[in-house]
């Protein structure tokens, strides 16, 4: 199965440098390494491993490369102004693939400037739009809720593989990546946090409340969750509003890249393989199609919530709800589809028998409708 990025990377790979970023083991180097057989000569250079860290450095990799895959390259000091210099000074027709951890997006934002030089993407887990040819909607939503989209736990199909694969994911993101970004001591309180953040997803974050938890102060909450976030272990998903300050101050939503390590049930898994997959369909659409799209959520002042929604250029086009079992209209939802008429509402069913309209509600299985996104 070619990953869903596949053909846009090799058709930008003719145009500029291609920058792939996203979270640890979510198939960056596989995709990579499966667009190879595109090229006469291609060749793959990873920085961590020792030889080839050599001929990166020295730049002795093969001249005439059609193809040439830098790996984990942000880990080399001063690794923009490397790049920048490799890639105006490439041979003629010669691609190049950067591939690395949320790091790398993380790195790219200051110091010396690739403008121009690159598409930068992001791969995301896998979802159900991804399955659709192999795997009937219903059947993948299920699986991505217990297995979570991380090819190497999804394609065990194994829920013992699967804990397996988790518990050691997540003791070598805290061990390693976690302390590039904070210190020894914090490790502890940051494993806590993690832990805690399991059974909170889907909820406006309260800093105050989590910092009590933790016996720690609310910005250091707050820095702690910018560090998970630019890591792509979790993201945030901030409320609806057209006054972009009052969206800032208001409390964002979190939720897991994997779906399997969030705790609460299967109502709180669904929402989050939800968030996963519109999370996903709205960056696929921000890098490939260049839209100005957004997912939020939105909440009233009167405390009335609907899970998600979808912005495009600042107006809301879909409030989402999502329900395991209940087909009955959400009176938040309806509410919200009075006040913005503009905006397809949708409730989302995951075992859902008939698929119907209440009033200006659409009442959908969510397996079905996942699957027609763009990613």
């Amino acid at each position: 199965m070619n990953r869903y990025l596949y053909n846009s990377i090799k058709k930008d790979l003719q145009k500029k440098m291609v920058i792939v970023t996203g979270p640890r083991q979510v198939g960056k180097t596989w995709l990579a390494k499966a667009l190879m057989p595109e090229f006469t000569s291609p060749q793959y250079l990873n920085f961590d491993n020792i030889a080839d860290a050599a001929i990166i450095n020295n730049q002795s990799w093969l001249i005439k490369s059609d193809f040439l895959i830098l790996d984990e390259i942000h880990k080399k000091p001063q690794w923009k102004k490397f790049i920048k210099g490799v890639y105006d000074t490439r041979v003629k027709n010669q691609a190049i693939l950067i591939t690395g951890s949320a790091r790398l997006d993380t790195f790219r934002r200051g110091g010396e400037s690739l403008a121009g030089r690159y598409f930068p993407m992001r791969l995301n887990p896998i979802s159900v739009r991804e399955l659709k040819d192999s795997v009937k909607p219903d059947e993948s939503l299920a699986l991505l809720n217990r297995l979570g989209g991380f090819p190497e736990p999804f394609l065990s199909a194994s829920d013992t593989e699967a804990a397996r694969w988790r518990n050691q994911y997540y003791t070598d993101l805290i061990r390693e990546d976690i302390l590039e970004f904070g210190r020894l001591q914090e490790v502890r309180s940051m494993r806590l946090l993690l832990e805690l953040l399991r059974s909170r997803v889907g909820s406006p974050l309260s800093y105050t409340s989590i910092a009590q938890d933790l016996q720690i102060a609310p910005n250091t909450v707050r820095r702690y969750i910018d560090i998970l976030e630019s890591l792509c272990i979790v993201f945030t998903v901030r409320p609806f509003h057209t006054n972009i300050a009052r969206a800032i101050l208001k409390e964002p939503k979190l939720y897991f890249y994997d779906s399997g390590f969030v705790l609460g049930g299967e109502g709180r898994q669904l929402e989050n393989t939800c968030a996963v997959c519109l999370l996903k369909h709205v960056q696929y659409k921000q890098d490939i199609d260049g839209e100005d799209i957004e997912l939020n959520y939105i909440k009233t002042k009167e405390g009335k919530e609907v899970d998600f929604s979808l912005s495009k250029k600042g107006k809301a086009t879909h409030l989402i709800e999502v329900k395991t079992s209940d087909d009955s209209a959400s009176t938040s939802l309806n509410m919200m589809a009075k006040k913005l008429p503009g905006a397809v509402a949708l409730q989302l069913v995951q075992n859902l028998r008939q698929e119907q309209r209440k009033n200006n509600i659409s009442i959908v299985s969510a397996g079905k409708w996942l699957a027609q996104l763009s990613a």
